[in-house]
């Protein structure tokens, strides 16, 4: 539980802070890293100049050395030996009798400790600790007498200096580390700050943002990379709100228009019924008249809800396999009846098949034929001619008859238009039946179209992308 209510707090820290905080322990690192390395490598130099120098004085030792003319004469030469160490106290110098191992000349108590510590021939630089817990650095080798006689050199460095040296520089980084720190947070923090305005600009757009002011945008123009993206989908984003919310106001007033006018029949004319007494038959006539009102308005519900439904966003069909002819002639058959008392013959011709949603497809086709058997001219033919395209599939329907104007055939589809208002009333019609053939259409991910001449040959053409697996 704690270490959930610790990320729910983290996660709503601001991210100014949550950058500055990551960056100032990502300085920590880095920082106490190249501290590191920077102690090692300045100690390495340390002691690398600790060797240069021995070497150095080891040869001068030699030199003196090899003026000497006997060992005897070492003691009475030992002036030499401490202008050697004139301006070099932490120098210490011993000279050993090879043999016998007896101090010839020593110039400290550390020299005579260095001289205990006698080093093997040839030895390197060797580190030890002394009784006053002094460290010391000993490099030993022989020197040659002029009368050839060979005695041993111990020279020893004390390190204090140098220790106090790494000790200043490690109280140095502790000290400045945690400055060093607080910069670089407060300027990860100010960096962070400045590089996020622009999201404050987009909170500040999202938070007015509403249905009276959906048409403002974020300009992408000058903003980072990664910031242009995400102006690019919120831009897209307010552009499907914006086209929703018209399409559902657009709706709810076309909905509102068309309702508003078999209801006020059904009020005026029950008003006028109930204004003086009636006969059983006026009553009578009045209610069949007002359930073919009724049934109109059922008929609009249905189809505005269909068409909510078929709008709605990522909305999807189940498909099979089906044969367009088969449904065409299905169709036609079931109309039949309505086409023989118009005087008007169906023909269904051609083969396809497709994927699609049965009884999706049945009513698009219905609607179609329909609408072509209401405007045929009399005695005419409707023919519904199925064709297959490679992959596609698509069916057409066409009629003789009064054709649609060329200005008017880009609104043949949208809700609620009627071409020839007197007919479609007196038909039943509700206006809709043209725009749900199209909703099903670009549910099944197809697409209808129109072509028509005036006092010509009308034809709507329902083309669907796949055709059905075999």
């Amino acid at each position: 539980m704690k270490a959930a209510s610790m990320r729910a707090r983290l996660a709503e820290t601001p991210l100014a802070v949550r950058i500055a905080v990551f960056t100032g322990v990502f300085g920590l690192l880095v920082v106490g890293a190249a501290s590191v390395s920077g102690y090692r490598a300045l100690a390495r130099q340390l002691d690398a100049r600790v060797a240069v120098e021995l070497t150095g004085k080891r040869d001068l030792v030699r030199h003196v050395l090899s003026e000497i003319a006997e060992v005897a004469q070492i003691a009475d030469s030992a002036h030499r030996f401490t202008d050697l160490l004139i301006g070099h106290d932490d120098l210490h110098l011993a000279v050993i009798e090879t043999q016998s191992g007896r101090v010839l000349a020593s110039f400290s108590r550390a020299g005579r400790a260095s001289a205990d510590r006698l080093m093997a021939e040839g030895a390197a630089l060797s580190y030890w600790q002394g009784a006053d817990g002094v460290r010391y650095a000993s490099l030993g080798a022989d020197g040659q007498l002029r009368d050839g006689g060979v005695v041993r050199i111990v020279l020893s460095q004390d390190l204090r200096g140098d220790e106090l040296l790494l000790a200043g520089f490690t109280r140095g980084i502790g000290f400045a580390l945690p400055v060093v720190l607080l910069v670089i947070a407060a300027g990860a923090w100010v960096v962070a700050r400045t590089g996020l305005l622009p999201l404050r600009h987009f909170t500040a757009v999202a938070a007015s943002v509403n249905p009276r002011s959906l048409g403002q945008r974020l300009e992408p123009h000058g903003l980072p990379a990664e910031l242009k993206a995400l102006a690019k989908h919120f831009n897209s984003m307010l552009d499907r709100i914006e086209s929703g919310t018209a399409r559902l106001t657009e709706f709810s007033g076309d909905l509102a228009h068309e309702m508003r006018t078999p209801v006020a029949t059904l009020m005026g004319r029950t008003q006028v019924t109930l204004a003086k007494a009636r006969t059983a038959d006026e009553l009578r006539d009045v209610l069949a008249s007002n359930i073919e009102e009724l049934e109109r308005l059922t008929r609009l519900i249905t189809d505005m809800l269909f068409l909510a439904r078929a709008e709605q966003d990522g909305s999807t069909v189940e498909t099979m396999p089906l044969d367009l002819a088969a449904e065409a002639r299905r169709v036609a058959d079931f109309l039949s009846v309505v086409a023989e008392e118009r005087g008007v013959a169906v023909e269904v011709t051609g083969e396809a098949a497709t994927q699609g949603d049965r009884i999706l497809v049945q009513r698009a086709i219905t609607n179609l034929l329909t609408n072509a058997i209401r405007h045929a001219a009399a005695h005419s033919a409707v023919s519904l001619t199925v064709q297959q395209h490679g992959e596609a599939a698509s069916l057409r329907v066409t009629n003789l008859g009064d054709g649609i104007a060329p200005d008017q055939l880009h609104r043949v589809f949208e809700r609620f238009v009627r071409l020839d208002a007197a007919r479609g009333r007196s038909d039943g019609g509700t206006g809709l039946g043209l725009a749900i053939v199209q909703a099903i259409m670009r549910a099944h991910k197809g697409h209808a179209s129109v072509t028509s001449t005036a006092g010509g040959q009308t034809s709507f053409t329902l083309s669907f992308m796949t055709r059905a697996d075999e």
